[in-house]
C-alpha cells in the first residue's frame, strides 16, 4: 500500500493562512504544535506534518473504506531530519505508516507506505499508465497480476505527484 501527497509552497501561501486562529491546534496535537512553535521555520514544518498525514491517510481510508478525515488523530513523529528531507512515522488508529518527505523550495513531497522497506522500492510513474478498478481506486496493470497494483495520485497548484511500490 502507498499514499502520497505534494504542498505547492506557493499555492499554500495564496489558498491557505496556516497562521489564523485555531487552525494548528485543530489539525494538530500537542507534540506536533511543539514542533512547528520550536522550529526556526514553522510553515515547512506546519506542511510537512500535514503531508505526512494526507499520505497515510490515503492508505488508511484505502485499507478501512473509511472517509472520516480526522487530522489530528493521524499521530505524527520525525525519525530524522535535514533541510532537504525528513524521514517520519504516522500511526492512526493503530496502524503505522512510514514516510519518507522531500522538502524543497517550491513543494514539499511525502510518500507513505504501511511496510518501512517499500520506501526503497517507490517509483514515479506516468498519468497515462494508472487505470482505476471497479471501485474507483488509481493501480497499473502488472504482468502476471490479475489485481492492479495501488497506485496514489496527488496534486496540488504547479505539481502532481503519481507513485507506486514495484
Amino acid at each position: 500500500m502507498i499514499g502520497n501527497d505534494i504542498v505547492d509552497l506557493v499555492q499554500s501561501r495564496k489558498d491557505s493562512n496556516w497562521r489564523r486562529r485555531g487552525f494548528v491546534t485543530k489539525i494538530f496535537n500537542e507534540n506536533e504544535q511543539l514542533l512547528i512553535a520550536n522550529s526556526h521555520d514553522p510553515e515547512i514544518v506546519v506542511w510537512l506534518l500535514w503531508s505526512m498525514k494526507e499520505a497515510a491517510y490515503k492508505i488508511w481510508n484505502r485499507e478501512t473504506r473509511n472517509r472520516k478525515y480526522a487530522p489530528n488523530k493521524l499521530i505524527c513523529s520525525i525519525v530524522k531530519k535535514s533541510c532537504d528531507s525528513a524521514v517520519g512515522e504516522v500511526v492512526c488508529e493503530g496502524s503505522h505508516y512510514y514516510t519518507n518527505t522531500i522538502v524543497n523550495p517550491d513543494f514539499i513531497h511525502t510518500i507513505a507506505v504501511k511496510v518501512f522497506d517499500h520506501l526503497d522500492h517507490v517509483v514515479e510513474l506516468e498519468r497515462c499508465q494508472v487505470v482505476k478498478d471497479p471501485l474507483g481506486l488509481p493501480g497499473i496493470a502488472t504482468e502476471g497480476r490479475r489485481e492492479l497494483l495501488p497506485v496514489s495520485i496527488s496534486n496540488h497548484g504547479r505539481f502532481e505527484k503519481i507513485v507506486g511500490v514495484l
